[in-house]
């Protein structure tokens, strides 16, 4: 390896990561958000709540794709040598981001008020849930 080549890694392990932390920003913190501002949305008209999410969906499903890609580049880079919990962990963090995606999606096209609240708060716990053990892979 050349002088420049020996620099490049962290860089590229530096993109790599704030990419997927990005994505996770989007995706967890946006849906925290839109949690907190359903009330208020709620008193400025009945309409005013879909009309949010529809909006936060333009930034939220891209940022998910994110989260896909830069996680399996993630596993690529830093899987080998990692003992078994780690694998452990990381297998159950993969179903739980594949659950979360699913809730949401099932979230986004529930159409009575119980459906709603019960596909929502699964998709964020399930979301909080693989954030919390993307950080303990990360340690």
């Amino acid at each position: 390896m050349g002088p420049a080549q020996v620099g490049l890694a962290p860089t590229v392990d530096a993109v790599r990561l704030s990419l997927h932390v990005f994505g996770a920003a989007v995706w967890v913190g946006g849906q925290v958000t839109i949690g907190g501002l359903v009330p208020t949305a709620r008193r400025l008209g009945p309409e005013v709540p879909g009309a949010i999410a529809r909006a936060f969906a333009r930034f939220m499903w891209p940022a998910y794709v994110l989260l896909l890609a830069t996680g399996i580049w993630n596993v690529t880079a830093a899987s080998a040598g990692q003992p078994h919990s780690w694998k452990v962990v990381l297998g159950v963090k993969i179903a739980v981001v594949l659950f979360a995606g699913l809730a949401v999606w099932l979230h986004t096209r529930s159409t009575t008020p119980r459906s709603l609240a019960v596909w929502g708060a699964l998709g964020a716990v399930a979301s909080i849930a693989a954030l919390v053990m993307g950080v303990f892979l990360a340690g």
